[in-house]
């Protein structure tokens, strides 16, 4: 395993993340989940990512009984908060005082711990001053509740905006959480400069396009049984946008791109998303413990300009590249 700095930090965190979204507490059992986290570990992976509104906290929940017999020095444990969670009351989603005050207790109290390394804004809320958001991030990392801030699918100005603010009340933004694939190139434009400029980076999710990078869909056939594409709870809406003939047929293009490699799909997909020095970790998940040992084989890999140059002759005119596509929700209705 390969680790990078995050930001401008002393601090760092496994090139491969662990996250447990659409998985832990409710699309495997929790036995299963504490299998998957095992081997995480065992492949070189110290880096953990949730989020409280998975599975409505039961993700959190699950993350912490897996890892509570492990050294908490030795392990990286991240969290977020924005979304509704417990009964869905009009308090209970956002980024109001209020409710990141409150989330934070309940996340290290499902988490079993006394700090997270990093506490991120999931989303901007547009309901809430970003002022009050920020000085109450502020006041999580002087309790050492938090050790870092960051947030997920900022826009480059929202970044501006709270980069500076961070500043002004003595901390740092170190990182931003956005969907990147080679399928989904939005952050390209405008957030991969900007965080540069900042010093802040990239914890990449989805880098696999929710599996469709792996190859296993083929044009003109139907999905494979049990595949993420026939999965209601297992992202299957959000895979549609990707199950197009032409995309599909552009995939399989890259299964010699692959072999030549030496890498599997999965791998070169995320090696790709580490080829961009603006990210420091690709989030990968697994419903199976052996998922695992694949993802992993793409931490360290270098790929040369004229594979990077063959991807983009067979997928790149396939890609999402409109930076207006990083977005949060209007409101925060829950």
């Amino acid at each position: 395993m390969e680790f990078r700095y995050l930001g401008n930090s002393g601090f760092k965190i496994s090139e491969i993340t662990f996250g447990n979204w659409l998985t832990h507490g409710s699309q495997v059992e929790n036995d299963v989940a504490t299998q998957c986290v095992r081997a995480a570990l065992d492949a070189g992976i110290s880096t953990f990512d949730t989020a409280d509104v998975y599975a409505n906290t039961a993700a959190e929940t699950v993350l912490g009984q897996a890892l509570k017999d492990e050294r908490r020095e030795s392990v990286e444990i991240f969290t977020k908060v924005f979304g509704p969670t417990g009964p869905k009351g009009k308090n209970d989603l956002g980024l109001s005082r209020k409710h990141i005050m409150e989330s934070i207790n309940g996340s290290l109290r499902r988490l079993q711990t006394d700090y997270v390394d990093l506490y991120q804004a999931h989303r901007y809320d547009f309901e809430t001053p970003l002022e009050e958001t920020m000085q109450a991030f502020a006041d999580i990392v002087r309790q050492g509740k938090a050790l870092y801030i960051g947030v997920s699918e900022w826009t480059a100005d929202q970044l501006r905006e709270g980069h500076k603010l961070s500043r002004e009340l003595g901390f740092q933004l170190i990182s931003n959480q956005p969907q990147y694939s080679m399928l989904w190139r939005v952050i390209e434009a405008d957030v991969v400069p900007a965080s540069e400029e900042l010093g802040v980076s990239q914890i990449v999710w989805s880098p696999m396009a929710q599996g469709v990078l792996s190859g296993k869909y083929l044009p003109g056939q139907p999905a494979p049984e049990g595949s993420r594409a026939t999965d209601e709870k297992g992202g299957a809406k959000m895979i549609q946008r990707w199950m197009r003939d032409d995309v599909l047929a552009g995939v399989q293009e890259l299964k010699p791109i692959a072999q030549e490699a030496g890498l599997s799909m999965p791998q070169l997909a995320v090696a790709w998303v580490l080829q961009n020095p603006n990210v420091a970790s690709a989030i990968v998940g697994a419903s199976r413990p052996e998922q695992i040992a694949d993802s992993v084989g793409a931490a360290g890999v270098k790929l040369e300009a004229e594979v990077l140059k063959r991807i983009d002759d067979a997928i790149g005119g396939l890609a999402e590249r409109d930076p207006a596509q990083t977005k949060s929700p209007a409101t925060r209705e829950a």
